[in-house]
């Protein structure tokens, strides 16, 4: 008897072990995104089956702002891209909170009222998103958080585009490409927005211990014309600047387009993956690095919300954090058949990209 209580230890053990492999493998089959990969030292899971459904699926999303730039509606094409890609996602809801943190609570409520079967939610600050997450978890329903932080940790499955590391790793060009020392500009995003705060985190690390000061800071709010207007500003206050921190998105492009207005060489200059900034950086040979920021971010909520509904197991939080693109990235990417709105790398197939983006805008 004791060999056979042994024995069946021995086998109950095997089958524990195999279980949590099986776990793990599960969660590695789930191809979220190229650069996505489980957050280290949270070791926290999905248990398998827990949200699995039929077929049919409603799908809902809480997006911060769809026109904040054109960042931010590219991530909704590709959201709705990878929907429409999969015959077993009948509706995709998309609710648009327009940078209004009331509206994306009522968002958020309306999801769960029409009883979607999982949620993707982008943030708009910190807390906006919070009640509305933990009701809805509560209520049964998954909730795919990414594009921005919460202060609960109630979510199923969380992508964070690493903020820190994009503003540090721009940061850290800097300081090299000027010795340690000299004078920067700041270009800032959106305010309040937590992306914008770890980006800017990220920078203030890169500089700690450094000469290198910042003599203007404003935010131009991820846009062009906002950019632009900083940047303007900026330049008539005191042109000599020995490089310029941007925080992305289409503010790049936009301070580049001051310099050319006033027939002045660009400085060091950080930017994202856009195809107009691209353009202008391969045109120019400006001193230049990309952060990568992409907005097939919108399709990673959307493949991480099916794969809960499968019933496969994911991590409870993912880290997306590759390392930033030199010019002979750009020159891979840009696309001079496409408009400057397009941002890469992308998910949307040639046909998404021709219809959004086919003419330069």
């Amino acid at each position: 008897m004791p060999s056979f209580k042994l024995a069946v230890s021995a086998r109950g053990a095997l089958m524990a072990i195999s279980l949590m492999v099986g776990v793990a493998v599960h969660a590695q089959d789930v191809k979220l995104m190229d650069g996505v990969n489980p957050r280290p030292g949270d070791a926290r899971m999905t248990k398998p089956g827990e949200f699995k459904k039929n077929e049919h699926w409603k799908i809902g999303m809480s997006h911060f702002g769809v026109n904040a730039n054109t960042w931010t509606v590219q991530m909704a094409h590709e959201a709705e891209a990878a929907g429409a890609k999969d015959k077993r996602v009948t509706k995709f809801v998309l609710l648009d909170a327009n940078l209004n943190q009331a509206k994306q609570v009522a968002d958020i409520e309306d999801l769960i009222a029409q009883k979607v079967d999982a949620i993707i939610v982008t943030p708009l600050t910190s807390t906006s998103a919070d009640a509305g997450i933990k009701k809805a978890v509560a209520a049964g329903i998954p909730v795919i958080v990414h594009t921005g932080l919460t202060e609960t940790d109630a979510y199923t499955v969380d992508i964070q585009g690493g903020g820190e590391n994009f503003g540090k790793v721009m940061g850290d060009y800097l300081v090299k490409k000027l010795g340690g020392k000299g004078s920067i500009w700041v270009l800032r995003g959106l305010p309040a927005h937590p992306e914008d705060i770890n980006r800017y985190k990220g920078l203030q690390a890169a500089l700690k211990g450094t000469q290198v000061k910042i003599v203007a800071e404003d935010f131009g709010k991820w846009q062009y014309d906002n950019g632009k207007k900083v940047c303007e500003t900026f330049y008539l206050n005191n042109s000599k600047v020995d490089g310029i921190w941007s925080s992305g998105a289409d503010m790049t492009r936009a301070c580049m387009d001051v310099f050319k207005q006033f027939g002045t060489k660009v400085p060091p200059i950080t930017g994202e993956g856009n195809n107009g900034y691209f353009g202008q950086w391969i045109a120019t040979g400006a001193d230049s690095i990309s952060a990568v920021y992409s907005p097939e971010q919108g399709a990673a909520g959307v493949r991480a919300a099916i794969a809960l509904l499968e019933g496969k197991s994911l991590n409870k939080r993912y880290t997306y954090e590759p390392a930033g693109w030199d010019l002979d990235a750009a020159k891979k990417y840009y696309r001079s058949d496409l408009s400057a709105n397009v941002w890469w790398p992308t998910a949307l197939s040639e046909q998404d990209l021709k219809k959004y983006y086919g003419s330069k805008k």
